[in-house]
């Protein structure tokens, strides 16, 4: 086995899966007994007419162990579909955050100036704290919550990755 094919890579799967009960604990089931690690997690319900759910999972491996758990979720029931979006191209690949600064004086002015920078939104604001809502890459919202840190960080909650293929490919 050559060095390259020990690299550990980054990878988005999207999993099309039948909206029923159980389902998503047999796809983490899978990730867990093998032990894989989930670093984003989300699900919804995408076509309600057809009773469908879009699972969408953050993982890393080696280039054999992402191509081993996508062969292994895509034999799951009812699993319709599984694509490693940062294989199959170009991909959008998007999170929420919230993030609770408490603080006051010069600190609260510079939380407010770096927000503003970031595209951070307050949603809620008291005499001494924020909340500042901010989407975008993971390495964006990372970014915003170290700079928050010195300046009173307080709370942080995270939506997981959404991710989509680019144009008009589907998975």
């Amino acid at each position: 086995m050559t060095m390259q094919d020990e690299t550990i890579v980054s990878a988005v799967i999207s999993i099309l899966v039948e909206n029923e009960s159980g389902v998503l604990a047999r796809v983490i089931g899978l990730f867990s007994g093998r032990g894989y690690n989930i670093e984003s997690l989300t699900v919804a319900p995408v076509e309600q007419s057809r009773h469908q759910s879009r699972i969408n999972i953050v993982t890393s491996g080696t280039p054999q162990v992402i191509e081993q758990i996508k062969a292994q979720v895509g034999r799951l029931v009812p699993v319709y579909r599984v694509a490693d979006l940062t294989q199959v191209g170009p991909h959008v690949a998007r999170e929420m955050a919230l993030v609770k600064v408490v603080s006051s004086g010069e600190p609260r002015t510079e939380a407010l100036r770096i927000a503003e920078a970031f595209r951070a939104r307050a949603v809620d604001t008291t005499a001494t704290s924020f909340v500042f809502e901010l989407t975008g890459a993971t390495e964006k919202l990372d970014s915003f919550i170290d700079l928050m840190r010195p300046l009173g960080l307080a709370e942080v909650s995270r939506t997981g990755v959404a991710a989509i293929i680019r144009g008009p490919r589907t998975i």
